[in-house]
């Protein structure tokens, strides 16, 4: 049998055991199983994999999409360039680290978009957020990190309710943080949401509810939303390919 499988903490918002036991269904493949494994810290994927050798391949989530690097034998260079790793391929003992988000991310925000390049705000500085960087990088969009606290790098959301022209300027908004994740669906990023327009377009990672409550305060002014599902989806057969290449 052929394992695979989520590890993460917590896990109770994860779509990967549902998408892959029903792929596996409706595709016939019976010699795959695909099983969540709620770690209190990333190095627990030893002790994992010790217990489990015949695991072929891991998705890693929230939050340590970072840690696990050092846990690495090797790394695709685009996920090297990253800086975080969501896919690992299991082979002969040697662990080899991916990004798919950064493949799902690319492959939905593009389409969305069509020939816009609307400037960009990334909320959330974490593993997610680097997938999201480098595929604006590679879509040629400008684009600015917001964090809650201040970095050569990044502003605050303090500038944002500060500094109307930012939200003028910058008509994306892609949230990388967990807020408003199920079951906590009433939270939302410290953006100052009258400054939305029917212009903004807001991309949530977010999948579990569909409609986030960021996603409503765009659409209430007209402008457009979308959620994360669909990337997760082309993420995950980005790690099929991978785990079976």
């Amino acid at each position: 049998m052929r394992k695979f499988g989520l590890i993460g903490h917590p896990l109770t918002h994860s779509f990967s055991k549902k998408y892959f036991i029903e792929k596996f269904d409706k595709e016939g493949i019976k010699d795959c199983t695909y099983e969540l494994y709620d770690i209190p810290n990333a190095r627990d994927l030893e002790e994992i994999l010790s217990e489990n050798p015949e695991i072929e391949g891991i998705n890693v989530t929230i939050p340590y999409k970072e840690d696990v690097i050092a846990l690495m034998d090797d790394l695709d260079e685009a996920c090297e360039e990253i800086g975080a790793v969501n896919c690992i391929h299991i082979q002969d003992g040697m662990l080899t680290g991916y990004n798919t988000d950064y493949i799902g991310f690319k492959n939905s925000l593009s389409p969305w978009l069509g020939s816009l390049k609307p400037k960009a705000l990334i909320l959330g500085t974490g593993g997610a957020s680097k997938a999201v960087k480098q595929a604006l990088k590679d879509l040629d969009i400008e684009f600015l990190n917001v964090s809650r606290s201040e970095d050569e790098d990044q502003i605050t959301y303090e500038d944002l309710a500060s500094d109307p022209e930012i939200m003028k300027t910058y008509m994306l908004i892609v949230n990388t943080t967990p807020l408003g994740t199920f079951p906590k669906v009433d939270g939302i990023p410290a953006i100052p949401l009258e400054q939305l327009t029917s212009d903004h377009f807001v991309y949530d990672l977010v999948y579990n509810p569909s409609e986030t409550s960021l996603m409503k305060a765009c659409l209430v002014k007209g402008g457009k939303a979308k959620n994360g599902h669909e990337m997760l989806i082309l993420q995950a057969e980005a790690a099929w390919e991978i785990w079976n290449s």
